[in-house]
């Protein structure tokens, strides 16, 4: 279980990472890997996404699910017209071009617009149509994808993917202590992107993709909540950290919906800088009364 005590020995150990500063992100005034956490939204333009209250049927639905999110507290959205479950189908690049742009040009002028892909072809149509964030999800081609990006002056989130892109079969660091594997799979590509002129970067350990290691329902919502509680010690690269809330359907059933709310707490005590969310006005609600509360006890009067 989720002690107290686990989470005392946490700090105890690695409180010098705690600590350490990261470089804060910049885009269109909001500021990631500052004091305070920042939403980003999630509208979904593929059918085959899991998470159906997310799915936009048009471009006017999608429009309009951003400006809801907005509304409620995202600072960023994050647009897809692939789903990352091992059983969607493929959209390739003229395909997603399709459907992201018309999304992408009418929401730029209003907040800041992160598109998620791994073609090319799709991150240059996508920065050119005013998109400022590339949630970046593959390998292949990511010198050219970094360099797309360092010519718009985009952030990039880099996602935790190995070797090609997050629909390849592959598996999750789950040795008994993650985070070493996630520090030495991040370093050289932060490293890299900075070469090739990526000014703003933030990582992202990969939470919400599927793995083959990790399909028992228990075993993978375990990983995440140990890496969400741990992830301050991805502190050492020097850059923000992004994580997609999980919603841990085996273990919230009918209260799914529930489920990023609560993992927002472990997030947040780990030290996450920018919350991927389906569910942002529950989410906003959650991490607002985690900064208003104090469990500190008062000093008592003599």
């Amino acid at each position: 279980m989720i002690s107290l005590s686990a989470l005392a020995a946490l700090h105890s150990e690695y409180g010098d990472d705690l600590a350490r500063p990261v470089e804060p992100v910049t885009v269109q005034g909001v500021t990631i890997g500052g004091p305070e956490p920042v939403l980003m939204g999630t509208v979904n333009l593929s059918r085959d996404s899991t998470y159906r209250e997310s799915i936009a049927v048009s471009t006017e639905a999608a429009v309009r699910k951003a400006r809801t999110q907005v509304a409620q507290g995202a600072r960023l959205v994050d647009i897809g017209a692939e789903s990352s479950t091992a059983a969607a189908a493929r959209v390739d690049a003229r395909q997603q071009v399709a459907l992201l742009l018309p999304v992408v040009e009418a929401l730029a002028p209003e907040c800041v617009v992160s598109v998620e892909t791994y073609r090319p072809e799709v991150v240059e149509a996508s920065l050119g149509a005013g998109a400022q964030v590339l949630n970046l999800t593959g390998r292949d081609g990511e010198d050219d994808m970094l360099a797309c990006a360092a010519s718009y002056d985009a952030t990039v989130i880099l996602c935790f993917c190995e070797p090609d892109d997050v629909r390849a079969d592959a598996s999750a660091p789950t040795d008994s202590d993650a985070l070493p594997s996630l520090i030495d799979h991040f370093g050289p590509r932060i490293e890299h992107a900075r070469s090739v002129g990526v000014r703003r970067l933030v990582i992202d350990p990969g939470l919400g993709f599927y793995y083959g290691n990790l399909v028992d329902p228990t075993i993978r919502a375990r990983h995440q909540a140990t890496v969400l509680a741990q992830c301050f010690r991805l502190r050492v690269l020097g850059v923000p950290v992004c994580n997609a809330l999980p919603h841990a359907f085996d273990l919230f059933e009918d209260e799914f919906r529930k489920a990023e709310g609560f993992f927002a707490v472990l997030a947040r005590l780990g030290g996450t800088d920018l919350f991927r969310t389906h569910e942002v006005a529950h989410v906003r609600a959650v991490l607002a009364a985690m900064d208003a509360l104090d469990v500190e006890q008062p000093p008592q009067p003599r």
